[in-house]
């Protein structure tokens, strides 16, 4: 990080810096393994169908990721505004924020799941999913699609409440809606009682009613009572520009970098179809087990977001800087302790996916154990892509870190290794592990030349304006 300007005294941290970044990270860290958990147990019962249903849902699941995390930026964004308006006590211009960014996230959302809800089995056989992954896909796909508007609008109601330094609240309505999802799913899928079977069909409809019901709960934590916010909307056109414009600034590239990297995933996934269904399967695997440990060190992103942002919006560079050193220290252990327990679950293939078949099973513990080595590194990108860099202002650095790890480096190499070397699905693993390495040396390019005592002077003349 570049030097601070030493006509300022560093402000000293909070009596326990430690406790307030767990403040924020624990809950949100719990919150994403509860959504992972649910994850991984829809994972092992449509498991209990075969390894094509695995491969169909995976497979559906990376499509509608796209969509999630890409407008999902807009919560990204429309945190770190609300982590600085927050700071420097500005609530009419946080509720006026909020505001715009749920309605704009809720229109582009609509928009987007269209065609995904009308063309579902034309756009899984045209993006290579096999004719048996799009028949058991397409109503699964159709069904999460139009959970989507619901799903976006959570990601941002979640997003500010962590930045009000309330992340309790979103794993509350997380733990209510991940219980029923997991009730209702298995009920579903398999015709519990008077209700239907319905196969893979099943847990898409538990995914759309819980989708619902999550948000609905998300906004009646931050609206009921204007607890939290008020729900308000720019009044006349220079309003809305004045809250749009650093919105855009900040979503816009987030979002082509969440593109970036969701679509990255996606063609991966690509990839592995092309070996056949039991790779596909076996990364599914891989990536749903990952996503379980990988979650205990996610809420670092946020407590970044919210802890950099408040400190910025007092004009507080030593204070900002303080927080980052701290926040990588933690990721750094966090990611060890993590990478093992991650490791280790290669140890229970058997008992989990039993009915997935031997093959399948080997081909996930070479992914796990390849994944596992350098989860270190995925955690300081995750904390340095996706809190540091945006929280001071580079977001091209974030672009051009997942533009080149995915798209130059690893798919590329994902293709030569997988494709067209006796590795197959190891050398996709090693590819897209590999992206990780270059996408950490672009992150810590870009973090050296940032200037927090720079926006920290431009955080303190809109307070004073």
């Amino acid at each position: 990080m570049s030097a601070v300007s030493p006509a300022r005294t560093p402000t000293p941290p909070p009596p326990s810096p430690g406790r307030e970044i767990a403040r924020i990270a624990v809950p949100v860290s719990l919150e994403f393994t509860l959504m992972l958990v649910l994850n991984f147990v829809n994972q092992v019962v449509v498991g209990a169908l075969g390894a094509t249903a695995i491969a169909a849902v995976g497979f559906a699941s990376s499509l509608t990721f796209i969509v999630i995390v890409t407008l999902g930026a807009l919560g990204s964004s429309v945190s770190i505004l609300v982590a600085r308006a927050s700071g420097a006590g500005r609530r009419s211009d946080m509720n006026t924020s909020v505001g715009a960014a749920l309605l704009l996230a809720s229109v582009l959302t609509a928009i987007v799941s269209v065609p995904l809800v009308l063309f579902a089995p034309q756009l899984l056989h045209l993006t290579g999913a096999s004719d048996g992954v799009a028949a058991a896909g397409s109503t699964y796909l159709r069904l999460t699609s139009l959970a989507l508007v619901p799903a976006v609008l959570g990601a941002v109601l979640s997003g500010v409440m962590r930045s009000l330094g309330h992340a309790r609240s979103p794993m509350v309505a997380t733990f209510v809606t991940v219980v029923l999802n997991t009730l209702l799913g298995y009920a579903l899928v398999f015709g519990v009682g008077p209700l239907p079977r319905l196969g893979v069909a099943g847990a898409g409809w538990a995914t759309l009613v819980t989708a619902v019901l999550k948000t609905a709960i998300l906004l009646a934590q931050l609206y009921s009572r204007g607890r939290l916010a008020t729900w308000a909307l720019p009044r006349h056109a220079a309003q809305w520009r004045a809250v749009l414009g650093p919105l855009f600034v900040l979503a816009v590239p987030l979002g082509i970098t969440e593109l970036a990297w969701s679509g990255g995933t996606f063609l991966y996934n690509v990839v592995f179809q092309r070996l056949g269904d039991e790779a596909l399967a076996a990364a599914q695997i891989v990536n749903t087990l990952e996503g379980v440990f990988i979650v205990g060190s996610l809420g670092l992103m946020s407590a970044t977001t919210a802890l950099v942002g408040r400190a910025l919006g007092r004009g507080d560079a030593p204070g900002a800087v303080s927080w980052v050193q701290r926040l990588l220290r933690t990721g750094l252990q966090t990611g060890a302790a993590f990478g093992l327990l991650f490791a280790l679950s290669a140890l229970l293939l058997g008992v989990l996916f039993g009915r997935a078949g031997a093959d399948v099973q080997h081909l996930a513990a070479i992914g796990i154990l390849i994944n596992a080595a350098f989860q270190v590194v995925k955690v300081r990108n995750m904390i340095v892509g996706a809190g540091i860099l945006p929280s001071g202002n580079d977001t091209g650095g974030v672009i051009m870190g997942d533009v080149i790890g995915a798209f130059v480096v690893g798919l590329p190499l994902a293709v030569l290794l997988g494709l067209y070397t006796p590795l197959g699905v190891t050398g996709v693993f090693l590819a897209r592990v590999i992206e990780e390495c270059v996408k950490m040396a672009v992150f810590a390019w870009r973090a050296g030349r940032l200037r927090w005592d720079v926006l920290a002077a431009e955080q303190s003349a809109v307070q004073a304006g």
